[in-house]
């Protein structure tokens, strides 16, 4: 699913315009990403935890020669389900 049919969707449970649900959904995803980046966790009871990792820097190696390579310490976004978005996909499996 992408962004257009997501929208779709989210007008239809909604009973409202696609502009108008267009609208919802861009804000909450900046919304997200900017307190992400900020350093906070956004938590939605019940679907999960938007939040910043810790990434400790570590040796790589370059694909094209094959040198070590030091990869820098970094934050990158993470999410984790929560315990009603799990069982739901779970249970979706179950029934297949």
């Amino acid at each position: 699913m992408n962004k257009e049919q997501l929208v779709s969707a989210i007008s239809d449970k909604a009973t409202t315009t696609k502009k108008e649900a267009d609208k919802v959904l861009t804000a909450t995803i900046e919304t997200i990403m900017e307190t992400v980046a900020d350093g906070e966790k956004v938590t939605l009871v019940g679907f999960g935890t938007f939040e910043g990792r810790d990434r400790k820097e570590r040796t790589g190696r370059n694909p094209q020669t094959g040198a070590e390579i030091i990869i820098p310490a970094t934050t990158v976004p993470a999410f984790s389900p929560g315990k009603l978005f799990k069982e739901k996909v779970a249970s979706k499996k179950s029934e297949e």
